[in-house]
């Protein structure tokens, strides 16, 4: 059993006969209250955010989840589809609901982690770091670029991010799919 105090992001565990994990936490102390651990919580069923206090009376149930390794295929219509590693004739479909933010960052091919429960596929945890092309941005503007510059990118896979200036249509560049941010060149246009 876990205490309100044990929670952490990423902590996955059953509240209310639901699975949830934690993606945000704050512990509170206010003057003469009892200290309260403030939450952003996601079901993994149903990919919902909920905003919950946990108070130190309160101790819930930890979930132990297996990780199996498998291949993204393709997405069509919101579905996207999936294989196990090495097996492409066992596939099966989720829905974007359940894969989350980092769904817009998923190339075919790509090796991402599947987390089970009893059998249940729960969530996808891609990569926290991607490498994707670019395969349309304006071209860099001459002019007050003392605070730096940004400009949108549309990389390979649809997404649209911000990216620094001297970024150009064909460069790869590596992506946080957590954040859903730039991080840095990786490889020049060849021109």
């Amino acid at each position: 059993m876990l205490s309100y105090n044990e929670l952490k992001i990423g902590t996955m565990f059953k509240f209310e006969g639901m699975p949830y994990e934690v993606l945000e936490y704050a512990f509170l102390r206010m003057q003469q209250r009892k200290p309260v651990a403030k939450t952003k919580l996601k079901n993994l069923l149903t990919g919902q955010i909920l905003e919950r206090n946990f108070h130190q009376n309160e101790s819930l149930e930890e979930i132990e989840t297996e990780k199996q390794p498998i291949t993204y295929l393709y997405s069509h219509r919101g579905e996207f589809w999936f294989c196990d590693k090495g097996n492409p004739k066992n596939r099966f479909q989720l829905s974007e609901s359940k894969i989350g933010p980092a769904a817009k960052f998923l190339k075919p091919n790509t090796e991402v982690t599947a987390l089970k429960l009893d059998d249940q596929i729960l969530n996808i945890k891609s990569p926290i770091k991607i490498d994707l092309k670019i395969t349309e941005t304006p071209p860099g503007e001459r002019g007050n670029t003392a605070q730096g510059g940004n400009k949108t990118a549309t990389l390979e896979t649809g997404a649209q991010i911000a990216v620094p200036l001297f970024v150009n249509t064909g460069d790869i560049v590596r992506i946080n799919t957590e954040t859903g941010f730039y991080v840095e060149r990786i490889e020049k246009a060849k021109e």
